[in-house]
């Protein structure tokens, strides 16, 4: 009997073996993790608009505004680390909503998966969390998770996004798939001294929000001081050897600030610092790989919290001011030469 089960172990071996990745193929690669009714909503009716967050602090009111549009459906949190965090938090903010749901998307796998795309297709609001941008375009871009972002804003639902998740919703993004995990910041002075650096990675059309057309944002942006890197991604951006579409602007918006954007470009920045809208330079930039840029004058409009800007006429309350990079160092026309 012994001899008989010694001569089957290998069988038995290689049967329990070949299950193993029939039983991981049913664990799904991502999470949902949702807080409310379990139902979806039946008669949300969302208003589009964009929420633009600088990061930091979250930012109670450009919640309450994207919860607003949402009609009292159900508000869907995207991220590709992280816990869900934000579910007590929106859902205490904003009672009126149906539900409040976090989808964790880790890998590329779990962003090929068509459920994951069916979750993002019920929502009523999206908002893209902070982290790291590079994570959303290497696991996010081309697969039906993309799509779903796109036709969701085809069919006005609200989207904001804070830090990372700012950073991609704009025409442009910078994506950070050039930087390493032991990476410092990407300074304005490191991204002036080369403009073509390996770590200065700009992608094209990954979200497609109207009223962001032309534009490519930057985030956490007096606080990491981070306008000297924004004016190379334009100056790169409408390099003027025929290379690229002319006519992309910056919006930097700071730490604790937010830009409230409605779809026809009419903008209100709200928070506890200010937004920077930043024209192309006027001049023709001198972009050579691996040395200091020579670029502008960029004109640059600096608006405060409780005032509005139009994203489409490029004009609002603000004050105005320009800025000229020589030999990688940023001269302003503010008094004492404030970049900021």
């Amino acid at each position: 009997m012994a001899s008989r089960w010694r001569r089957q172990l290998p069988l038995i071996a290689a049967i329990l073996l070949a299950a193993v990745p029939c039983l991981a193929q049913k664990t799904p690669a991502w999470k949902y993790l949702r807080v409310g009714n379990t139902a979806d909503a039946t008669h949300a009716a969302p208003r589009a608009g964009y929420a633009l967050m600088g990061g930091g602090a979250d930012l109670d009111e450009a919640f309450e505004w994207l919860c607003r549009r949402a009609g009292g459906g159900d508000f869907l949190v995207l991220r590709a680390t992280g816990t869900d965090a934000y579910n007590p938090y929106i859902q205490k903010l904003c009672p009126k909503l149906n539900s409040v749901a976090t989808l964790i998307l880790p890998n590329r796998a779990a962003a090929e998966d068509a459920a994951v795309a069916r979750k993002i297709a019920e929502a009523s609001a999206l908002f893209i969390s902070g982290g790291d941008q590079s994570n959303y375009i290497n696991f996010w871009m081309g697969t039906p998770v993309e799509r779903a972002l796109n036709d969701a804003i085809a069919r006005e639902v609200p989207m904001g996004g804070t830090s990372a998740g700012l950073a991609v919703l704009g025409e442009w993004a910078y994506s950070a798939q050039g930087d390493k995990p032991d990476d410092a910041d990407l300074t304005g002075k490191l991204a002036m001294s080369d403009p073509f650096g390996p770590r200065i990675t700009l992608v094209h059309d990954f979200l497609r929000i109207a009223a962001l057309r032309g534009a490519i944002t930057d985030t956490h942006f007096a606080t990491r001081d981070r306008m000297g890197r924004l004016l190379v991604f334009v100056a790169r951006l409408n390099a003027r050897d025929g290379s690229q579409e002319q006519g992309i602007h910056g919006i930097g918006v700071e730490q604790g600030a937010a830009v409230l954007v409605e779809p026809d470009g009419a903008a209100r920045v709200i928070g506890h610092g200010d937004t920077y809208f930043v024209d192309p330079p006027a001049g023709v930039a001198k972009l050579a790989r691996g040395e200091p840029v020579d670029a502008g004058p960029y004109a640059v409009q600096k608006v405060a919290p409780g005032h509005n800007f139009n994203l489409r006429t490029w004009s609002g309350d603000a004050i105005g001011y320009a800025l000229t990079v020589k030999s990688g160092q940023v001269q302003s026309t503010q008094p004492g030469g404030a970049i900021y």
